[in-house]
């Protein structure tokens, strides 16, 4: 019975340490779990992690881009049907948040690509958005990984061209990218950032 009790009393005191520990120093002990291109992940299914020399990353803590695990729609317009002058022109690794957010507040309401990403809520994420032209190359890249793709289908971006009647989109079969216009049926996949 001593034996028990001791035993008790060792393994409270441990615990009680490591408590005090956790506390002292900002929960050092607990390490986080990597993740994986292809594996899921809050709410989506991992697409891109990035790498030294890619704006965000952190050494000490993993970050990337989230596809949403099935396409949204595999046809829909760019645009909600009117050309309007927007600045949605960035196209760089975290620009699709900013320019989804640019394209919902300039078209409105109705149902386009920027929007059926800005309203789509998977579990308890709800801040995904149509992917900025080198965010959807990042998808094209892994797709094997990332798996429900359209085969051969063609994706938008968020990025726009030049021209007020175009936007970037996508070739999922080449990988080609170019613009097209607005009004083009092409497909979706809503991406988030962890």
């Amino acid at each position: 019975m001593k034996k028990i009790i001791f035993s008790i009393v060792v393994i409270a005191g441990v615990l009680t340490c490591f408590n005090v520990f956790e506390k002292s120093f900002g929960n050092t002990t607990k390490l986080k779990k990597e993740v994986a291109i292809g594996d899921k992940h809050q709410g989506g299914i991992v697409a891109y992690i990035l790498q030294a020399g890619d704006a965000g990353y952190d050494e000490k803590e993993q970050h990337g881009l989230i596809a949403a695990p099935a396409d949204q729609v595999e046809e829909i317009q760019w645009y909600n049907g009117t050309y309007i002058e927007m600045n949605a022109k960035a196209s760089g690794l975290g620009a699709g948040k900013a320019n989804t957010d640019t394209i919902v507040s300039r078209q409105g309401e109705g149902s386009y690509a920027a929007k059926i990403c800005s309203d789509l809520v998977i579990g308890e994420y709800s801040d995904w958005y149509l992917p900025s032209k080198d965010e959807l190359n990042k998808l094209y890249l892994n797709k094997a990984k990332i798996g429900g793709f359209v085969n051969g289908g063609t994706y938008w971006s968020s990025s726009i061209d030049v021209k007020i009647f175009y936007a970037w989109r996508q070739g999922f079969f080449s990988g080609s990218q170019a613009s097209s216009d607005k009004k083009a049926l092409l497909a979706v996949r809503a991406v988030r950032w962890f």
